[in-house]
This record gives C-alpha cells, sequence and structure tokens, in this order.
C-alpha cells in the first residue's frame, strides 16, 4: 500500500495539481484501496488541526504581515543601516541583521523577505550593488525568519512531536544566529571583490535619531518572547499579543496604516492560514496512514541494517530533509518528514528538541533552493528580476547555509 501511495502521489504531482490536494487525494485514494473505511479521512483531518498551539499560526501570519506592510520594517533597516552602513559593502551586513531582526518579530519566511526587500531592494540598487546578489542574500536572510523565534514551523513540528514550543523557541537562537553570521562573512568577501561602496556614515546622532524611531520595532520581540520565557503568557497568547501590539503601533503610533488596508490584510492572512491549515490536515491523513502501516519503523530498521555509524545514518537523515525542502512546502514536508524521521533520530540518540531544529533548518534551506524556493520567488518579486538570475546568484549563500545545518546537526553530538 505504500507503493500505492507514492505511485498515486506522483502521478497527481506530474498532473500539476496542487501539493495539499495531491497529499489528500493519494492518501484518500490508498486507503480506499486497502479497505479502510473512508470515514477516517475527515476524522483525522480534523483531528491534525484541533490543537490549542496551532491558534499561533494565524496570529503570528497575520502579525508578520501587519508589520512587513507598515513602517516597523522600514525603521528597523534604517536603525541597522545606521550601525553597520559605513563598512564597505555595510548594506549586505543590513540586509541580513534586517532579516535577523523582522525574524524575531513575523515567524514566516516569506513575510521576513517581502518587508526587508520592499525596504532595502531600492536603496541597495540606487548604490551600485549588484541586483541578483542582493536580492538573493535577502531571500537567503529570509530563511532566518523560520529559526529565530517565533517561527510558525516550530510550532507545526512541537504539534506533531508532542514537545514544548517554548523550549523549541528557546534553542532556535543560537542557529539562527549562526546563519545570520555565515551570510554575513560571504556577503563581506563579495563587497570586497565587487568595491561596494560604504552607506550611510557611521554618527551616533544619527544612531539615536533612527534607534529612537525604531524603537516600538524592537520592543516587540521583547514583549513576545520575554512574555513567552517568563511564563507571563502561551506562545499561543503571545502570538495574539504580537498581533494587538501590531495593529496598535501601525495604527496609532506610526500612523502608516488605516482601516481599510488593515481590512485586506487581515483577509490575506486568512487565506495564508487557510492554505497552511488545509496544507496540515491533508498531511496528518497520511501521517495516520504511514503510521498505521507501520512505515516509519520499517524506515528506521531498515537504516540501522545499513549501518551502526551514528554520523552516516545522522547524514542520510539530514540529507532526506533538505532534498524534501526543495520540492514541498514546508508544512506538509513537516507533516510528513516528522513521524517517519522522529523514530530513527530517537534511536541514534538525537533529542526531540535537537531533532526539531535540524528538520525546520533543514527546510529552511529549501526555501531558497531552485525549483520550489518561496523566498526566490518573493525576492524576484520585489526586485522585478527573472528567478533564474536570482537562482544563480544565491548558490554561494546557499552553500554557507548548509555548511551551518551540518553544524547544527553534528555539532551537539560532538562536544
Amino acid at each position: 500500500m505504500s507503493l500505492v501511495l507514492a505511485g498515486l502521489f506522483i502521478l497527481f504531482l506530474l498532473m500539476g495539481i496542487p501539493i495539499a490536494v495531491v497529499i489528500g487525494a493519494a492518501t484518500t485514494g490508498a486507503l480506499g484501496l486497502s479497505g479502510i473505511p473512508l470515514m477516517v479521512v475527515p476524522q483525522q483531518m480534523f483531528s491534525g488541526i484541533n490543537s490549542f498551539a496551532l491558534v499561533a499560526v494565524p496570529m503570528f501570519v497575520l502579525a508578520g504581515d501587519v508589520m512587513a506592510q507598515g513602517e516597523i520594517s522600514k525603521r528597523l533597516v534604517a536603525f541597522a543601516d545606521a550601525m553597520f552602513g559605513f563598512i564597505k559593502g555595510g548594506l549586505s551586513i543590513v540586509s541580513v541583521l534586517a532579516g535577523m531582526f523582522f525574524a524575531a518579530i513575523s515567524g514566516s519566511g516569506a513575510a521576513t523577505t517581502a518587508a526587508v526587500g520592499a525596504s532595502l531592494v531600492p536603496e541597495l540598487k540606487r548604490k551600485g550593488y549588484d541586483p541578483a546578489a542582493a536580492a538573493s542574500l535577502i531571500a537567503a536572510s529570509g530563511t532566518i525568519g523560520v529559526v529565530i523565534p517565533p517561527s510558525v514551523p516550530m510550532i507545526i513540528y512541537a504539534v506533531i512531536a508532542q514537545e514544548s514550543v517554548s523550549k523549541l523557541f528557546l534553542n532556535g537562537f543560537i542557529p539562527g544566529v549562526a546563519m545570520g553570521l555565515g551570510l554575513i562573512v560571504v556577503a563581506l568577501i563579495q563587497g570586497h571583490r565587487r568595491a561596494y561602496p560604504r552607506g550611510t556614515p557611521f554618527n551616533i546622532a544619527t544612531i539615536g535619531r533612527t534607534l529612537l524611531s525604531a524603537m516600538w520595532g524592537l520592543f516587540a520581540p521583547l514583549i513576545i518572547l520575554g512574555g513567552i520565557f517568563s511564563g507571563i503568557f502561551t506562545p499561543s497568547e503571545a502570538a495574539v499579543v504580537a498581533v494587538n501590539y501590531a495593529i496598535l503601533v501601525s495604527l496609532f503610533i506610526y500612523r502608516d496604516l488605516n482601516f481599510t488596508q488593515l481590512y485586506r490584510i487581515v483577509v490575506r492572512a486568512g487565506v495564508t492560514t487557510a492554505v497552511i491549515m488545509f496544507v496540515i490536515s491533508a498531511s496528518s491523513v497520511l501521517s495516520w496512514a504511514l503510521s498505521s502501516w507501520q512505515v516509519p519503523g520499517a524506515i528506521a530498521d531498515y537504516a540501522l541494517s545499513l549501518t551502526s555509524n551514528l554520523y552516516m545514518l545522522l547524514l542520510v537523515i539530514m540529507m532526506i530533509i533538505l532534498i524534501t525542502g526543495v520540492f514541498l512546502e514546508t508544512a506538509s514536508a513537516l507533516v510528513i518528514l516528522t513521524p517517519m524521521l522522529l523514530p530513527l533520530a530517537l534511536q541514534l540518540g538525537l533529542g526531540t528538541v535537537h531533532f526539531g531544529i535540524v528538520i525546520v533548518v533543514g527546510l529552511a534551506i529549501g526555501m531558497v533552493t531552485p525549483p520550489v524556493a518561496i523566498n526566490l520567488f518573493v525576492a524576484s518579486t520585489t526586485a522585478d528580476l527573472p528567478i533564474e538570475k536570482i537562482a544563480r546568484a544565491v548558490l554561494p549563500y546557499l552553500g554557507i547555509l548548509i555548511v551551518v545545518y551540518l553544524v547544527i546537526g553534528f555539532g551537539p553530538l560532538m562536544f
């Protein structure tokens, strides 16, 4: 039945059917052929999204959209430029730092890419930076958006693996910072090779002025993450706090949004959330089917029969995650891969939290790995460049992200 399921999956995928429908239709077809009552399909679809933790998903999506459309992201970029723009090729550092700042607010890679790209791409072009390289760097920085908390993929993983969202959030900081530092190193090397100009001259007054201007944006991660880790509110409640904070700042402090624009943002966030939830619910049926057919256990037994080398098995797991991230959307990949690979990861001695960070980072890298790379498509639209140009320019950044990914996977086991 697993082979039937795989065959139907590939067939529907080749027909150009949306991935969420492919997952649901292939699983339903395989279950029907196996004689299992199809009443199990709606039951498992509902069960897959019947979790209080998932309340955080639409809220963080909405908070990210509000902040991306308003002045918050632009003021954060201005502050980063005042701090590091004086360095040769400093706007590249600003691109990465802005991505890291926004990652601590939004929880979405695409939202981070869109917000930073809208603010920085015109300035990068005006300063003489290579447009494709600049857009690809912003897209690569957007991957940090789902690693530094809050993170929508971490919430989804926590629900599937029955792990604490707060623990995952707490362990996302170091990998996210490591990814940012890696991108900065590559960006500075490219900046010196291409003789990029310096940006805003270093000036204490400018730093102070932009800091005051960006203060409300800088307060957002402190309120959200500080509230979670101090125990004042849960991650789901923190998401609601983030939405209220973003709306209040945008409507009444910066006054850069009106109620008509806010209505459009809410509708768009609702559509995005509906897609995510449908993917999770359809993938939940697939996960249930695979578990019923004992596929995860079979995969673990087969992998362990090939080699007992911990590092080789972990490398295979990480490569599977990377390859899956190239072709599947993050939410569906999480729901499919977690039940299949988590039992094997636990047998290898990886903790649930460690594996969660590994799978989230690996799938985040898939956001900039062609052909299915959501961040590249967003950057292409923002920079008004063909996707092919950006896909070539992203290769150096993709390389350093993979190096950091390997360190994240093997580092805790080796030290």
